[in-house]
């Protein structure tokens, strides 16, 4: 365990009351305080990152020309909202917190949920909040150098891949981020929703300013950077390769629409602001992607976009074009406003997944414990803290988070496929807003996308399977440690 996460756990632990130590904190209900605004920038919050500003860069590698590129950012935005509309629908399942875990266990049963949630808790959480806070760090690095105390091991590998000492100070920094906000979350929902809201509301004026600057400086001159007579000459599966690669890219930066959900037993009346929350912030997420990305080709040609390289930032080069040499900074304080505001919002919902798994006896028991002033699952955060800590020391995250995407879309398939089971069985009745047109659109557009990811990468698909598989032993351990606990009854 990371020093900095074992001091953290220890003081975390010895910071309740002597007055209510004696409370049974599983059966401490979690407080719903966060309404309908919070609920939206929280679905926004999580999915306004680093990919927006950068994900242009391999997209303008691919060859293809600025109106398929924009049909990608578009396709993916589409799909994303389709996905939005499904799980809109299941959220009026339950007023349960857990998100994804929770609707796949009343469609499924424990098994296939305990699968989506170990695999957010070992590879897609986890390896998101250790990546997402490396980032940070390393803008804030950009700006002000941080010491890197131990590079003089940095060369010491762990099986030829693992670096635990490469970018030390960068690492440590990214540990007591996470660290910091962990705390910040642990002392409450209310101050972590809050500051997630100045940042996203920050985050938007920014991307606001990209959009209507770049817009603004456009030349009526402008020449349109010459067609690719590459893409002319491509037919059939080339092309598609190309344009689901570009695709891929896009799902990066969507992804996370999901994640909001976690946090149900804490939001009020959620049954209906849960659903209005998922559809409006995907749709004022789609708009800014595809306002923002217009702009970025409308100022710079994609020649000069593929020439930056895919570790280069676009965002920059437009602020400068805007900006001038301050352009730069103003990207750099973006940036860091915008993972930091991510990583806040990741290690508030992941905790929550954990914390509802645990009440169902597949994860840590003391997971499902509510700490009994503050009312936040402090152990569940505990335990996402300190796996993630363990990534960003070795290093691994960037592999993970690579891995990810086929699995997450795997799980978001079947969730679509549980909305229709849960029509068919009576267990949803109603009206759900674009049923039944939008999940089965969704299915099969995932569909097709997770077949030619799994054809152009099979070898990264079937880690990521594999890695999900390696979850099942554990399933039968927590099972069988926790089998004299009977699972906490939620409405």
């Amino acid at each position: 365990m990371p020093f900095n996460c074992y001091i953290t756990a220890k003081k975390l632990q010895n910071s309740i009351p002597d007055d209510t130590k004696n409370i049974d904190e599983a059966q401490i209900p979690l407080r719903r305080v966060l309404g309908l605004f919070t609920a939206i920038l929280l679905v926004a919050g999580n999915m306004i990152g680093t990919g927006v500003f950068k994900k242009i860069v391999p997209m303008a590698a691919t060859g293809l020309n600025e109106k398929y590129i924009l049909f990608a950012w578009i396709a993916a935005g589409c799909i994303t909202i389709f996905g939005a509309f499904s799980i809109a629908g299941l959220a009026k399942l339950t007023t349960a917190s857990g998100g994804g875990y929770e609707y796949l266990r009343i469609c499924y049963g424990n098994f296939i949920a305990y699968l989506f949630g170990w695999t957010i808790f070992v590879i897609v959480g986890s390896g998101s909040i250790g990546a997402v806070g490396f980032i940070f760090s390393q803008s804030v690095n950009s700006l002000i150098a941080i010491p890197d105390p131990l590079h003089q091991w940095s060369d010491i590998a762990i099986a030829h891949s693992i670096y635990p000492f490469a970018y030390s100070g960068v690492k440590i920094f990214t540990i007591l981020t996470i660290v910091i906000l962990t705390w910040t979350n642990y002392r409450g929902v209310r101050k972590s929703t809050i500051m997630n809201n100045i940042i996203t509301s920050a985050k938007i004026l920014g991307i606001l300013f990209l959009i209507l600057g770049g817009l603004v400086s456009i030349s009526p001159s402008f020449q349109q950077s010459p067609v690719n007579t590459q893409i002319q000459n491509m037919q059939g599966v080339s092309f598609i390769s190309l344009f689901f690669g570009a695709m891929l890219s896009a799902f990066w930066a969507y992804d996370g629409f999901v994640n909001a959900a976690a946090v149900t037993g804490e939001i009020k009346n959620p049954k209906r602001n849960l659903p209005i929350a998922i559809i409006t912030g995907v749709g004022i997420v789609m708009v800014l992607y595809v306002l923002v990305n217009y702009s970025f080709m409308k100022l710079v040609p994609l020649n000069q976009l593929a020439a930056l390289g895919e570790n280069k930032i676009a965002a920059a080069e437009i602020a400068r074009i805007i900006l001038g040499s301050k352009g730069s900074m103003f990207i750099s304080l973006l940036i860091m406003l915008s993972t930091f505001g991510t990583l806040n919002v990741l290690i508030l919902v992941y905790s929550r997944l954990y914390y509802r798994m645990a009440q169902e006896n597949v994860f840590f028991k003391s997971a499902a414990k509510v700490h009994p002033v503050y009312r936040t699952p402090h152990y569940a955060l505990l335990y996402s803290m300190i796996w993630s800590c363990i990534l960003v020391i070795s290093g691994t995250y960037d592999v993970l988070t690579n891995i990810s995407v086929f699995n997450a879309f795997a799980f978001y398939t079947l969730l679509a496929f549980g909305l229709i089971k849960a029509k068919r069985k009576k267990i949803l009745t109603g009206k759900i807003p674009g049923y039944p047109a939008a999940p089965i659109l969704f299915i099969l557009l995932t569909l097709v996308f997770l077949l030619n990811t799994l054809i152009t990468n099979p070898q990264q698909s079937a880690t990521g399977i594999g890695l999900t598989m390696i979850g099942i032993p554990f399933y039968y351990f927590f099972r069988n440690r926790n089998s004299k606990t009977k699972p906490l009854e939620l409405k």
